[in-house]
């Protein structure tokens, strides 16, 4: 599904949090939104999503400007998990997952056995198969953060927005999740504070101050220069003789 962000800025108590932002996620791209702490990341994923309405331009999904979409429209078209996602506490963690699939729901499609397959699924998907009957309560911040990614993609969405989906996860499931994104046949864009995560993407989007400064393939929008004048550190490519892609290395300057 296609994503397009036209001319986007955001601003709240008079301060301008996102400044004329525009670009474009084909269907099946993965979109890498990298950028200081401060950035627009999470602004700019918060618009894509329709949870908040752009100050000027227009978010376009399919071709259709999401302002004159239903809720409902979106919930099924759109999934996000957020940074601060959280959950009612007194819930198991199939339940949580089983979520993802209320856009779908109606009087008239009440639940079935498509829909405990799409949970299977996407508990499956993250791992955590194992640990459907379990209280939240009992869930390290990890594993609450893998099941939000499962309720997500329970939720079989045309796009992913994923907001740092690998905070809280030790590094096995930092790489089995960013794997899982890139096998997904949907569109997909994610924010990511880890550069040589965001090299493993179709494209880069780079974020400064709430204005899109680079967009392109992983090593042009990274390219050292960029990095040093956008993060203030030092960076080179390094290539190792048992890797295909070379990846960034940084130092303070």
């Amino acid at each position: 599904m296609k994503i397009e962000a036209r001319s986007l800025s955001y601003s709240i108590r008079g301060k301008q949090l996102l400044s004329d932002v525009s670009l474009t996620v084909q269907p099946g791209e993965t979109l890498a939104l990298v950028g200081p702490n401060g950035s627009g990341k999470s602004t700019l994923m918060r618009l894509l999503a329709g949870l908040a309405r752009p100050s000027h331009g227009a978010v376009l999904l399919a071709e259709k400007p999401l302002a004159q979409l239903t809720r409902r429209e979106v919930a099924q078209r759109t999934a996000i998990v957020e940074q601060q996602a959280d959950t009612a506490e007194r819930i198991t963690a199939r339940s949580v997952v089983e979520l993802g699939r209320t856009p779908w729901l109606s009087a008239l499609r009440p639940w079935s056995s498509e829909d405990s397959l799409h949970v299977d699924n996407a508990l499956k998907t993250v791992e955590m198969e194992g640990f459907a009957s379990r209280e939240w309560t009992t869930l390290s911040g990890g594993e609450r953060q893998r099941l939000h990614i499962a309720r997500a993609l329970a939720q079989r969405p045309g796009l992913l927005l994923l907001d740092e989906p690998t905070n809280h996860l030790d590094i096995h499931h930092q790489l089995s999740i960013l794997n899982c994104i890139r096998n997904l046949k949907v569109t997909t864009v994610v924010a990511l504070h880890d550069l040589n995560q965001a090299l493993t993407c179709d494209r880069v989007a780079v974020l400064s101050g709430g204005r899109l400064v680079a967009l392109g393939p992983p090593q042009q929008a990274l390219n050292p220069e960029t990095v040093t004048q956008i993060f203030g550190i030092a960076a080179r490519w390094i290539r190792d003789a048992e890797e295909a892609e070379p990846f960034l290395s940084f130092h303070l300057r």
